[in-house]
């Protein structure tokens, strides 16, 4: 069978330009034009893209969002401003959104003394933490709670009841909402309830019964002021929300800024 000649001195015409070259300088194109190796064109990549899929539409081993329990923030240093003959008290609280609404708080770990008002007492008279005990003990449909001082919580509101269990060690806490306070007694009881918190209604407790000496805290009634701010260099302005006031069962007895460092503000019941 005869076989094709080598073209070592032959010449070949370009199908790009017209121009002759050496045969053997010559190239085939992805097209099937013959050029010389100085006119060739590789092919554009666009022209063969590698092939995409459907995006996935999930994952194999989804895990869905939880709702997390509310849980503490920290204050900023001396939150808590006091202004002599008047109960109102201000909370710094930087972008607390609350916006406009009003939510039950609860101090805890403060510092210092605020205007004549203590961290805690133990008599008549306002306090930062709203604490005590028990004076009596409670079972789990009892109307009115009993506590050994509780002249320095609000009229009405919510206390909770610490509970822990002696077998698991996990709290079993009861929120309660009352209607009213006389004296040491709290009456017009709601059992197994919970306090609203940042526009939210933790689930509810579970009523139960508690010894004497049990530990009972409070929370105050707590409203966010709103502030207008500047934004942006045409001057657009903006509403934001990073100081809460609430109101102290009597008046201070100076104007004062305190309350120490790492004061912190959270839900009543902090425990899950």
């Amino acid at each position: 069978m005869a076989r094709f000649a080598k073209g070592s001195r032959a010449l070949a015409i370009s199908d790009r330009s017209g121009a002759a070259f050496p045969y053997r300088e010559m190239v085939k194109e992805w097209t099937g034009a013959f050029v010389h190796n100085s006119e060739f064109e590789p092919k554009q990549p666009q022209l063969e893209p590698h092939p995409v899929g459907a995006d996935p539409q999930g994952l194999m081993n989804a895990r869905p969002a939880r709702v997390e329990f509310p849980v503490q923030d920290i204050l900023p240093n001396n939150p808590f401003t006091t202004t002599a003959a008047n109960a109102s008290v201000s909370v710094s609280y930087p972008a607390n959104q609350i916006n406009e609404g009003t939510t039950f708080v609860r101090f805890q770990a403060v510092k210092s003394p605020v205007g004549g008002v203590p961290i805690v007492t133990g008599a008549a008279g306002p306090a930062l933490e709203l604490s005590t005990t028990l004076d009596t003990a409670a079972t789990a449909t009892d109307g009115t709670i009993i506590v050994q001082t509780g002249t320095h919580f609000p009229t009405s509101g919510f206390i909770m009841i610490e509970k822990i269990n002696a077998i698991t060690g996990k709290y079993e806490n009861e929120v309660i909402q009352y209607t009213g306070r006389a004296g040491e007694n709290f009456t017009g009881c709601t059992r197994g309830t919970s306090a609203p918190y940042r526009g939210l209604t933790p689930p509810a407790t579970t009523a139960g019964t508690h010894p004497i000496g049990a530990n009972v805290f409070g929370c105050y009634l707590a409203t966010a002021v709103p502030t207008t701010i500047v934004v942006g260099p045409v001057g657009q302005t903006a509403v934001v929300f990073n100081n809460l006031t609430f109101s102290l069962i009597s008046n201070a007895t100076s104007t004062e800024t305190g309350g120490g460092f790492q004061c912190t503000i959270g839900p009543l019941n902090d425990r899950a």
